[in-house]
């Protein structure tokens, strides 16, 4: 029977709404933060959402050249610029590597949705004279993030982007996990991006009644586990996590934040948008991340909820929480970060991750902000960290992460001992 490998992180990046690197992210985030404002990219007055989570100060001319703007869409940017920080940090010289051995799996959700809207537009603004841009196809398919980043790097190994709405960040984690302990690549560079603050994805979740219309104040719309929630916080960036195999990192001295220790995913097979309303699908993706990473929920110290501030769905997921954990897990703390960065959909996972790996190296659990009044549907006994970030040990984190048409995906990350 084949041993399986071991998987580490030992490299980061990040560009957020509250924060252009790990190091501004992290910070922001532990000091309760909202990245959410107006939003500025177009005139949100028509809309009945009018503001959202977006990049602050950002300039893709800073990070990338003038031909690989051109090509590609804020979605690639955002990948390529978070991959760029996640290599440096990781300090791996790719040069001295077989080629082969090194490969991107990326997610994205959505792709180039900007694109999309800006050829269609030119299109029937033209009176439908096909006069496409030459990048078009490229700058739309959502792969292209994991192609260029492979270019970016000549990384001839697995190559692929998933997508399973907003758990798709996560699903390229855990297939990055497989394939390390598998054998089949000795470094994959993962994570997911999403550029979808346009007219046409706003106007389609705002037709949905899918988020906040708190146009008077912002900053405190996402509001996960509120009686006042009233909806999602869309949000933009991307994140990257270099996975290497251990005894890779270990041969060349790296950094390791942590370890990707196990990870699941189920299907609820209940319903296009809505989460399964007693988180049965939930539970068992927790449950069976668990079992793969041969911990026990009593091991979790910190666990970093899905919880986008919809009605029904922050309370299915602590329903499915308390069912696995117990009536009082006095271990457990739970915090839920979409309150601060918005909801990355795509990218959700691969922020979050990068939230809960950090809790472990800095032995701190960041706060979920704006929840003033807790729902009296909470399950009693859940300890959910409002307000302030609370310091304590972390050696295990979870993250969680749940999309459109039922899937469920969870990572456990672990300290590296």
């Amino acid at each position: 029977m084949q041993t399986l490998k071991r998987a580490v992180i030992t490299g980061l990046g990040a560009l957020t709404p509250i924060g252009n690197n790990v190091t501004d992210f992290w910070n922001n985030l532990v000091a309760g933060k909202s990245g959410a404002a107006r939003i500025t990219k177009f005139n949100p007055d028509p809309f009945r959402t009018q503001f959202a989570c977006e990049l602050k100060e950002y300039d893709p001319a800073k990070f990338l050249d003038r031909n690989d703007i051109r090509k590609t869409d804020p979605f690639t940017q955002y990948a390529l610029i978070a991959a760029q920080q996640a290599v440096t940090d990781s300090g791996l010289d790719f040069s001295k590597m077989d080629p082969f051995d090194s490969g991107v799996i990326w997610g994205s959700g959505q792709g180039g949705m900007l694109t999309f809207e800006e050829q269609v537009k030119e299109y029937t603004l033209g009176n439908f004279v096909p006069r496409f841009n030459p990048f078009f196809v490229p700058k739309l398919i959502a792969n292209m993030a994991s192609g260029m980043i492979s270019i970016r790097f000549g990384l001839m190994g697995i190559n692929y982007t998933t997508v399973s709405a907003c758990s798709t960040s996560n699903t390229a984690i855990m297939d990055a996990l497989n394939y390390i302990r598998l054998g089949k690549a000795k470094v994959i560079i993962t994570g997911g991006s999403e550029a979808p603050i346009t007219e046409a994805s706003v106007g389609g979740f705002c037709a949905m009644k899918a988020m906040s219309t708190r146009n008077d104040d912002p900053a405190t719309a996402s509001r996960p586990f509120d009686t006042e929630r009233d909806g999602f916080v869309m949000g933009e960036g991307a994140a990257a996590l270099v996975l290497e195999e251990y005894e890779h990192a270990v041969a060349r001295g790296a950094h390791i934040y942590a370890e990707v220790a196990g990870a699941a995913m189920t299907a609820d097979a209940y319903h296009m948008t809505a989460t399964h309303p007693e988180g049965l699908g939930a539970l068992q993706a927790m449950k069976r991340a668990l079992e793969d990473a041969e911990l026990t929920p009593r091991d979790v110290d910190y666990l970093n909820a899905h919880a986008t501030s919809t009605p029904v769905g922050d309370l299915s997921e602590l329903a499915a929480i308390r069912t696995l954990f117990g009536e009082a897990p006095e271990h457990l703390h739970i915090s839920a970060t979409k309150s601060m960065t918005g909801h990355l959909l795509g990218a959700a996972g691969a922020i979050e991750a990068i939230a809960s790996i950090l809790s472990i190296n800095n032995d701190i659990v960041p706060p979920t902000i704006n929840t003033s009044n807790p729902d009296p549907a909470i399950p009693a006994g859940l300890q959910i960290v409002m307000g302030n970030a609370v310091q304590k040990k972390v050696s295990v984190a979870m993250s969680n992460t749940f999309g459109f048409g039922g899937h469920n995906g969870i990572v456990v990350f672990r300290e590296v001992k």
